[in-house]
């Protein structure tokens, strides 16, 4: 058996990437990869080289991700990147392996995490926006790109009393508060979702861009062969199934509890399991068996997701942006719990891609529908999905970003 195929297992998943995401047609919804060209690739670099940029956003993996995602895609060549964040210890894992980026903790967030009271807003906000004014004129920052989350509040604030240009990102289906105080203050409104545009339409202010994805899925081969062969990578058994479980960067007890329970059902019937428990939670996945191997975070979820034959997983944003890029069919469990519901709206707008199940729906009879999903191996469900996701979002979200991004008057 391979690294990922023992019983237990509390190591990180990291697989090597692929190469960096080529540029494509920005006036197109879509781009294939046979139309990306390696001199727009350049003419981009060159564009943004010297670019002192700033990020807004934490306190979760989804709002680190995308930020990430751009970087990856300039090729490291921006010359300085200020990154404010929550401070959350969450962080650290959604941050690793970021080189030179330069972290600057508001403290707007109870210590028990979650989002802040107003009155903490009240009591917080103008010290935040004094100190990220200090950070941005330090830095000598000429751009600053929220990416969500109440981090981004003290920092368009700070950078809009610098004369800085602001942009902001909305990820998710629904906009979040964030989003709607700010978008006044901002000369670009990214989209991720065509739900989000005001009235529906694009505008030069407003641009749906799609969600910035990973170098890794710039290009997916679903074929038999290459699901087999990246199984094989990833040190699972390349004939068997692979049900890939993912409760996001901090986890999912139902998931977990879904799993623990019925891991059995898949694994007595050649199905192999890789489960996400989320960090400090590998306690709460099923017990040591064959075929199952629980960890607690993924570095690199791109790879599995190429592996994959189907996955189970929340709604976040940077998640089903990802499922959908690699193509790869998904049951979404979204979070019930919070007010606008809007990790059901980010599945709901991958269409006939996704299959959306109620948490409380989480019982044997669904782990057998799964089964007998994953146990077919020419499942047209399955692939009637995955064709479905192949036109669900822009693929080029990160060049339309960057492009926007760098086109608006720099401070000196």
């Amino acid at each position: 058996m391979g690294p990922l195929s023992a019983e237990r297992s509390d190591r990180r998943v990291r697989p090597s990437l692929d190469s960096d995401a080529a540029v494509g047609d920005a006036e197109r919804p879509m781009t294939s990869p046979q139309t990306l060209r390696s001199d727009a690739s350049a003419e981009l670099r060159r564009r943004v080289s010297r670019v002192r940029v700033a990020f807004a956003g934490g306190g979760t993996g989804g709002h680190i991700a995308p930020g990430r995602h751009l970087l990856a895609h300039v090729g490291g060549e921006v010359e300085h990147v200020l990154w404010f964040c929550t401070g959350r210890a969450v962080e650290e894992r959604a941050f690793a392996g970021l080189q030179g980026a330069q972290r600057v903790a508001l403290d707007l967030e109870p210590e028990t995490g979650g989002a802040p009271s107003s009155a903490r807003l009240v009591l917080r906000t103008l010290p935040c926006v004094l100190r990220a004014r200090a950070e941005l004129a330090n830095a000598r920052s000429q751009l600053l790109l929220g990416l969500g989350g109440f981090t981004s509040l003290p920092a368009v604030l700070a950078a809009r009393s610098l004369g800085i240009p602001v942009a902001l990102l909305e990820i998710n289906a629904a906009a979040g508060r964030a989003t709607n105080w700010l978008s006044p203050f901002a000369a670009r409104t990214f989209h991720a979702w065509r739900s989000t545009l005001p009235a529906g339409q694009p505008s030069e202010r407003d641009v749906w861009s799609g969600p910035p994805l990973p170098p890794a899925l710039a290009t997916v081969d679903r074929s038999p062969e290459a699901l087999a062969r990246a199984r094989a990578a990833l040190g699972f058994d390349p004939a068997r199934p692979l049900l890939a479980v993912l409760g996001g960067s901090q986890g999912a007890r139902a998931l977990n509890q879904f799993v623990a329970q019925h891991a059995r059902i898949w694994t007595t019937h050649g199905v192999t399991v890789l489960h996400q428990t989320g960090p400090g939670r590998s306690s709460e996945g099923a017990a040591a068996r064959a075929g199952y191997s629980c960890v607690e975070f993924i570095d690199d979820v791109p790879a599995v997701l190429r592996a994959a034959t189907a996955v189970l997983c929340r709604g976040g944003a940077s998640t089903l942006a990802e499922v959908a890029a690699s193509r790869c069919p998904a049951w979404v469990v979204p979070y019930p719990h919070h007010a606008d519901r809007h990790q059901e709206r980010n599945a709901r707008a991958l269409g006939a891609g996704v299959v959306i199940q109620d948490e409380q729906r989480l019982d044997e009879a669904f782990a057998r529908e799964l089964l007998q999903h994953l146990s077919s191996t020419a499942s047209r469900a399955l692939a009637e999905r995955s064709q479905a996701l192949a036109a669900a979002l822009p693929l080029d979200a990160c060049e339309r970003i960057w492009r926007e991004l760098t086109s608006l008057p720099r401070r000196a």
